[in-house]
């Protein structure tokens, strides 16, 4: 018989929890289920990878099973209610979560690593623990023994939790943007799973995706993505980062067609000496940008850098271990954090590599990878100044303008600036609320103000701050 031997900790905290609308739970009112506790933080790529899974056995087992998030925040950030809130929403979680922002729950299960699962049987005892992905198959075994040994004790009835709900608006979680050779903007629309092409005073000139989550080819009003991130174009093509389709798509600017070609929607590993000289799939890819016929990839979920060649539409690993770390050295000694956005200069690639809240140069040249900003996995703050001294909270957009880096600081919701000829890094603007990209358009500043579901323009020759109204009337 699968039963456990020690009591389950208590789960409830005094932060609060989410998708119950304010109310409290206590462990003990779940005996008669099965309690699976998901320990996770939002910024986490290896955490957001689970959710399907975890939706999966929800769908599955909706009488039996209670799925319950401990957010046990890594950042700042992450530890305010808001933030925790915004993630619930672009995530697409309905199953409450708790705000573990003191690390209590986390200490008494003896978590020790995002994401980490928990099994607790219906007399409140824990079966036990795992760490990292791939739950689902380990699981639902388990949870096959448990409804066979505790069929008399099993409550059935249905929870009544209510999800957070979102008002409804143009934009939803918008993240990573460009700039057509016209002028034009495409934006990653990304909490509703299209890509819209605007011009500068807001006007939807097109838009590409049917607004559905999915995974399909077609025309441009038939095709669906699943959270579009990084952006690029190359001669009449534009290429999308579709970064929980683990997929690379391009649209044919002329036909107005959406292809697939790199990816298969399964998550893909490689580490250290795997898959050198054969192609690769990309694992949440983040961010994409272009020099000549080569396609940089940032695969967030594998922590490296991938390269495409446009001409024969192969992927291959470019930079990166693959193991989560800030290793400095060749390219295949490299390691990465998550590297969530890229920019290129003058055969620098620059990376945002967001969990080591670090910016990253890889000299194309010299295929070495060396760090501007940035000491470890758990060094972070909000610090201006000389380069060396200097902290960034999770930054996640990068782009380049005029010999200056600027940085979507994402965590510290700022756009900031690195001053290459002084290697300083100051504030430009702040008030923003996760901000997930900034590009140029001749000298006004492009900003993804992500988690206020707004596009800011920034003059800054006057330092003048506009809301751009995106407007789905053409």
């Amino acid at each position: 018989m699968l039963t456990g031997r020690v009591n389950a900790p208590e789960i409830n905290t005094k932060y609060g929890w989410l998708n119950t609308k304010g109310k409290s739970y206590f462990i003990n009112d779940f005996k008669g289920k099965i309690v699976l506790l998901d320990f996770w933080t939002l910024g986490c790529i290896n955490c957001q990878h689970i959710i399907p899974d975890l939706q999966r056995l929800e769908a599955e087992y909706p009488e039996e099973l209670v799925v319950i998030g401990v957010h046990s925040a890594k950042f700042d950030n992450e530890k305010m209610q808001h933030a925790i809130r915004k993630a619930i929403l672009k995530f697409g979680i309905k199953h409450p979560v708790v705000n573990d922002a003191g690390f209590e729950v986390w200490k008494h299960y003896a978590v020790n690593a995002w994401p980490t699962i928990v099994l607790i049987d219906p007399d409140g005892k824990v079966i036990g623990q795992r760490a990292g992905e791939g739950i689902y198959d380990i699981v639902k075994p388990n949870l096959a023994l448990l409804i066979e040994n505790f069929e008399k004790k099993l409550n059935r009835t249905i929870f009544p939790f209510q999800p957070e709900e979102q008002l409804p608006g143009i934009l939803e979680f918008p993240s990573k943007l460009i700039a057509s050779p016209m002028g034009d903007i495409y934006l990653a629309d990304s909490g509703h799973h299209r890509i819209l092409k605007i011009n500068q005073e807001g006007s939807i000139l097109q838009v590409i995706g049917s607004g559905e989550r999915g995974f399909t080819n077609g025309s441009i009003t038939e095709a669906t993505f699943n959270e579009p991130h990084g952006l690029a174009l190359h001669a009449s093509y534009l290429y999308i980062a579709d970064a929980k389709n683990n997929a690379i798509r391009k649209v044919d600017l002329k036909t107005d067609q959406v292809t697939t070609i790199a990816g298969t929607g399964e998550l893909s590993y490689y580490f250290f000496e795997d898959s050198l000289d054969a192609p690769v799939n990309p694992n949440s890819p983040w961010d994409l940008v272009i020099e000549d016929e080569t396609l940089y990839i940032a695969s967030a979920g594998n922590h490296q850098i991938l390269k495409m060649d446009l001409k024969t539409e192969s992927v291959w690993r470019f930079a990166g271990t693959g193991r989560e770390a800030l290793a400095d050295g060749t390219l295949l000694e490299a390691a990465f954090n998550q590297p969530s956005g890229l920019a290129l200069h003058n055969g620098i690639l620059y990376i945002a590599d967001a969990e080591a809240s670090a910016i990253r140069a890889i000299d194309l040249n010299n295929r070495l990878v060396s760090t501007l900003i940035g000491t470890g996995l758990f060094d972070f703050g909000d610090v201006d100044g000389d380069l060396d001294g200097a902290q960034l909270q999770h930054a996640m957009g990068i782009s380049f303008h005029q010999n200056q880096i600027y940085l979507a600081d994402t965590y510290n919701g700022k756009i900031k600036a690195i001053n290459l000829d002084n290697n300083r890094i100051t504030t430009i603007l702040a008030g923003l609320d996760e901000p997930n990209d900034v590009t140029f358009i001749d000298d006004k500043m492009w900003v993804t103000d992500t988690n206020h579901h707004q596009l800011i323009k920034v003059d800054l020759s006057t330092g003048e701050k506009f809301l751009v109204s995106v407007n789905e009337k053409q």
